[in-house]
């Protein structure tokens, strides 16, 4: 089906079309001359009854069958470059947003070295300035690999590390790690369930993964952070379900909050930062996995559930999962049974 790919572009779209306008025409004015010649030679001479009917049927139904192949092609170009529209849209305002987020960093960063430069500060003050400045240094590494790694995802230029993972044991590893890199309480994330099976994984995007959905639950809580993460599985798929109290999100944003760039605009919110790349990152990474992801809210102040549902390892997807570990053998990457 791949091969056959090209023929959705808008390009080979709109010159399909073309041709098909084109054909039409040059059809209804072959079969206007051609009757006229007739007629114009020997149309005295025929009967009326001999003139065949079938040819115009037939002439009319072609003419309609590009008509609508034309009308298809300028609706399915008109649908592309209303999605580039939005696109474009969406880019600007992720152009903005990234601006200041790396704009941010670097006017702090440049205000303690003039400070520093211009002034005597104390050592111990230096000190002080030198870690705020590492942590503004390393948003700004952040920032920036965010965007590298997203785009070599996509170009799939990106090699992951596969391994075979106790799924539950994995979970609160990096559940873990996350609370501690974002210095929540211990009671600020809750595991609840269980889940006996097991996953094939990359530890690093998995992480990626909870970071961004631990970082959104933060962002968008009114009050202090509450996330409950249920775990569980079947047959065939592990799941897990990370539920917060945040001010939850609308029915109509729902299906776009995975979408690159896409960032969630709403007076009641609180005003946060970001570049509208965290839940399209997350989606991109859990399809990688052979998963998929999906987004449960009420509402308004109902707080949100992002479910992950990841194929169990031999039971589901075995060609896909086989070929994500053959991928890691061949870059050269131990598997690992844990």
């Amino acid at each position: 089906m791949k091969k056959w790919h090209f023929l959705r572009h808008p390009v080979v779209i709109f010159v399909l079309a073309q041709l098909a306008w084109l054909s039409l025409v040059g059809i209804w004015i072959y079969w206007y001359i051609s009757n006229y010649i007739i007629f114009d030679k020997v149309g005295d001479k025929i009967s009326p009854q001999l003139v065949s009917k079938s040819a115009n049927l037939i002439t009319l139904l072609i003419g309609l069958f590009l008509l609508v192949a034309i009308l298809l092609g300028m609706y399915l170009i008109f649908i592309y470059l209303n999605k580039q529209i939005k696109l474009a849209k969406l880019y600007d305002n992720f152009i903005g947003n990234i601006t200041h987020e790396l704009k941010s960093p670097l006017a702090s960063i440049q205000l303690y070295l003039e400070t520093m430069n211009m002034r005597d500060v104390p050592r111990s003050k230096q000190k002080e300035f030198i870690s705020l400045m590492m942590q503004d240094a390393n948003r700004l590494k952040y920032l920036i690999n965010s965007i590298l790694k997203i785009s070599g995802l996509e170009q799939k230029k990106i090699y992951f590390n596969f391994e075979v993972c106790e799924s539950e044991s994995i979970v609160y590893t990096l559940i873990d790690n996350a609370r501690q890199q974002f210095k929540l309480p211990q009671k600020a994330i809750q595991i609840i369930g269980s889940a006996p099976c097991q996953c094939v994984t990359d530890r690093d995007a998995l992480k990626i993964a909870f970071d961004n959905l631990i970082d959104n639950a933060t962002k968008y809580s009114a009050d202090n952070v509450q996330l409950t993460i249920r775990l569980s599985c079947n047959l065939k798929k592990f799941i897990m379900e990370f539920t917060d109290q945040g001010i939850g999100i609308s029915a109509k944003n729902q299906k776009d909050v995975f979408k690159k760039f896409h960032r969630i605009y709403d007076q009641n919110s609180p005003n946060v930062k970001g570049t509208g790349l965290g839940l399209y990152w997350v989606k991109e990474i859990i399809k990688y996995h052979g998963g998929k992801i999906s987004v449960i809210s009420a509402g308004k102040d109902s707080g949100s559930t992002f479910k992950i549902e990841l194929p169990i390892y031999q039971t589901s997807k075995q060609r896909y999962i086989n070929s994500l570990l053959k991928i890691s053998l061949k870059n050269g990457l131990k598997r690992v049974e844990k």
